[in-house]
């Protein structure tokens, strides 16, 4: 029990979406979860593929239902076929998923599908939890005492910023060319996500962090600031603003330290993938993307990795965990998601482990032993009680 308290605030509140404007979702007694399946290209398939499989066993175990739906390519994989990372038929998809009151699960894919996805549902807030997991304290590139304690939600801006700017190529009078990207925040953008970390920071430990870059993007990150003011004026949160360079170290090297940080998109981006170091392997990560109205969509927070696609290495865990995410944030489904938790963590415990969280004596596994290993320790843990979605 040391070892788990060393490395998780198990006081802090796992549900993270009643900070959102529009959550918790209504959900009718008795639904059976509607849950959309992406699963994305490169890796996709395959981290996708286990993460079903442990639903599968998990649900079985509990006595849940579900009612599961595939859509079709995304990414680079859509664009090659139809020119479009999001097409109108993968679109229909998801709306329609949505309508019923269910939520995505999405594997990784390229070329621009997530911006795609986020600007046309409107997903404006990413939460990535930063929770690292006891049996992996001492793998990964950050050392054992940089990792204790931490217990972080990073919520980025998800829809505006400098990726959805205006961009392109021109040339100059003098036959150079140039290549321009603009773009902006609105104050009101910049509230509505301020306003879910400071509900965040309310229900935790009070401490409310932005990044910016005050010199180097003065006005944005003066707006950012006049708005933080404005938003946290009364309320007793203790609140920092961190330039990015500052706030990727206080990661590495103090994030014990911080307890909800929340920043612009492409900021957002680069500290939740530098916040993965502390979780052994950005394999490990996982994030949800929210809007006002319930509509969710799970993910993990690495790429394709196109390059181990069909090698059978790569790592599930992070993709499980967006499902663990899924189940607890849009179908309140407590139970089985801490049971998946804890058979994850009983596995790699156990010391099984995919190459990319390996340590001295442990036995590396490919992703489909490791997903197996998975159910296993599912299937050993004591019968729950027969749950109703």
């Amino acid at each position: 029990m040391s070892q788990i308290s060393e490395f998780r605030k198990v006081s802090a509140p796992r549900v993270l979406t009643h900070a959102v404007p529009g959550w918790p979702v209504a959900r009718t007694p008795g639904r059976v979860p509607v849950i959309g399946v992406l699963p994305g290209e490169g890796i996709g398939a395959e981290v996708v593929e286990a993460t079903l499989r442990v639903l599968e066993a998990a649900a079985a175990k509990a006595g849940v239902r579900y009612d599961l739906r595939t859509g079709g390519p995304i990414g680079g994989a859509a664009r090659h076929e139809c020119g479009k990372a999001l097409s109108g038929d993968v679109a229909d998809f998801c709306q329609s998923i949505f309508a019923d009151g269910g939520a995505l699960l999405c594997g990784p894919a390229g070329a621009r599908f997530v911006y795609e996805l986020r600007a046309r549902f409107d997903l404006f807030c990413k939460l990535t939890p930063i929770w690292p997991v006891a049996a992996l304290a001492d793998t990964g590139a950050v050392r054992r005492q940089a990792r204790a304690g931490v217990d972080l939600v990073i919520a980025r801006e998800n829809a505006g910023g400098v990726y959805f700017g205006r961009w392109g190529t021109r040339e100059e009078p003098d036959g150079t060319e140039a290549a321009f990207h603009a773009f902006e925040y609105r104050a009101d953008e910049i509230a509505r996500i301020l306003d879910v970390g400071i509900a965040l920071a309310r229900a935790r430990r009070g401490r409310l962090c932005i990044a910016m870059k005050r010199e180097g993007v003065p006005a944005i990150s003066a707006l950012w600031e006049k708005v933080l003011e404005e938003r946290t004026a009364g309320l007793g949160l203790e609140t920092r603003v961190l330039d990015i360079d500052n706030a990727v170290y206080q990661i590495v090297a103090d994030a014990a330290n911080l307890d909800v940080l929340v920043a612009p998109n492409m900021l957002g981006d680069i500290l939740a993938d530098c916040a993965a170091l502390l979780l052994s392997s950005r394999g490990m990560s996982f994030s949800g993307n929210f809007g006002r109205d319930g509509r969710a969509v799970y993910q993990t927070g690495h790429g394709a990795a196109y390059d181990l696609a069909g090698a059978g290495m790569a790592n599930p865990v992070g993709q499980i965990f967006s499902l663990v995410m899924m189940l607890r944030e849009s179908f309140g489904l407590e139970h089985l998601a801490a049971s998946i938790e804890r058979a994850v963590e009983g596995a790699l415990a156990a010391g099984w482990r995919t190459r990319d969280v390996a340590a001295p004596g442990c036995r590396i596994v490919g992703t489909r032993e490791m997903t197996e290993r998975i159910v296993q320790a599912l299937e050993e843990q004591a019968a729950p009680q027969v749950l109703k979605a």
